[in-house]
């Protein structure tokens, strides 16, 4: 059975920094790609960085040169360190990954960036 548990949200102050983690259970992030996404309130999920199994990287526009995605193969725990946030950064932050065709999601983990 394939978990994500994410963590780290939390209230922080524009300009701060947050890290979130995604533990996984059930896979093993050495071999998978691993996604971040957000939904804001009154908004789509999007995507907002990835890390390939080969250890490729890419983010979305908005967040480029701010946020950097990674991962412990150890601790099989992918993580997003989110620099300079500002309050559009506001939203439940998701961890997401495939195996077999089938899509992975955690609960999500709630960040709120105040001006």
């Amino acid at each position: 059975q394939v978990q994500l548990v994410e963590s780290g949200g939390e209230l922080v102050q524009a300009g701060g920094s947050l890290r979130l983690s995604c533990a996984a259970s059930g896979i093993f992030v050495s071999i998978r790609d691993m996604d971040w996404y957000r939904q804001a309130p009154g908004k789509q999920r999007e995507l907002v960085a990835g890390l390939t199994s080969e250890g490729n990287t890419k983010y979305v526009d908005f967040v480029k040169g701010r946020f950097t995605i990674s991962k412990d193969n150890a601790k099989n725990t992918a993580y997003l360190q989110m620099n300079n946030l500002n309050p559009e950064d506001t939203a439940v932050y998701y961890c997401h990954t495939r195996r077999g065709g089938m899509h992975y999601w955690g609960k999500g983990t709630l960040v709120t960036v105040s001006s």
